[in-house]
């Protein structure tokens, strides 16, 4: 397995696993590689420092320092859901439906969050609709 920071059209970096270099380009040619902000298949590999470490860093330093990043991200990412979910209607499968009738100006203008396939996602995408992926579901509970 092999990690890659990936860059889209429009300069949004995001991190994916491959089996190897191969799988990467075999995926990007086909097109089956996407950005999960905007839905972009124009990818690219973006620049990565190697990881080398000297001998007088310890695994157990990593590890701490790895935690500490995920617990912030945690933090942070609970964070932006408590506000959605405070500030948003939860409008659950009706997302790509509401979010239509908001779009087109057959209902209230309103922030609205919920659930749809890539294949919505996408079709929503196509008819000019911004939308944004989160990285949680409405079932998950905020673990502070």
């Amino acid at each position: 397995m092999i990690k890659f920071d990936l860059i889209c059209e429009n300069q949004h970096i995001f991190e994916a696993s491959f089996d190897d270099s191969n799988s990467f380009e075999k995926q990007k040619r086909k097109k089956q590689i996407e950005c999960p902000f905007c839905n972009s298949s124009k990818i690219s590999k973006s620049v990565m420092a190697p990881n080398i470490s000297d001998k007088s860093t310890s695994s157990a330093k990593i590890n701490r320092e790895k935690n500490k990043l995920f617990s912030n991200y945690n933090k942070q990412l609970n964070k932006i859901k408590s506000e959605i979910e405070k500030n948003f209607t939860y409008v659950g499968k009706k997302f790509p439906e509401e979010a239509r009738k908001i779009y087109y100006g057959e209902a209230k203008d309103k922030p609205i969050y919920g659930e749809a396939t890539e294949k919505e996602s996408q079709e929503l995408v196509d008819e000019g609709i911004a939308l944004v992926r989160l990285p949680f579901s409405k079932k998950e509970k905020n673990k502070n």
